[in-house]
């Protein structure tokens, strides 16, 4: 039933500065904007080996409203070095979570609270180094392919 991840979508009253904030953490710019770039509800970012999608949107359209503290459900993105990656985001201007914590050999998470109130973890993760080892794709084509 459940085939992957497709979306993580993270809330923020402020979706511009959101999008900026993640531009300069991620080094790419949204590629999806709505209504539009320049008063955006929604942005979405493609990311990562898999070109993952990472969503901002509209704290106003979140069901339930959105709380004051972060909770919920932490989703850990892949990273080669978790130190490094931790270190990035506190230098961005995040709040420390959970400082990077070895889970067992070959596996250590990190969980920092972004600017808008998200919880965003990092892991180095063997078991996605071993899948990505056996579903290897080739690289996505930036430019056409010549004959």
């Amino acid at each position: 039933m459940l085939r992957g991840l497709t979306t993580i979508t993270y809330v923020a009253t402020d979706v511009a500065a959101a999008a900026a904030w993640y531009t300069e953490l991620l080094g790419v710019a949204p590629y999806f904007a709505r209504p539009d770039a320049e008063a955006p509800a929604y942005v979405e970012f493609r990311i990562g080996d898999r070109q993952a999608e990472l969503g901002i949107v509209d704290a106003r359209w979140i069901a339930g409203g959105q709380s004051d503290r972060p909770s919920g459900t932490v989703t850990y993105w892949a990273v080669d070095d978790v130190q490094a990656a931790y270190d990035r985001l506190l230098a961005l201007g995040a709040t420390p979570h959970e400082p990077p914590t070895e889970r067992g050999e070959g596996f250590v998470t990190a969980s920092v609270v972004d600017p808008y109130g998200n919880v965003v973890g990092v892991m180095y993760n063997q078991h996605y180094l071993g899948m990505l080892e056996t579903t290897a794709t080739p690289p996505l084509l930036t430019t056409t392919p010549t004959a």
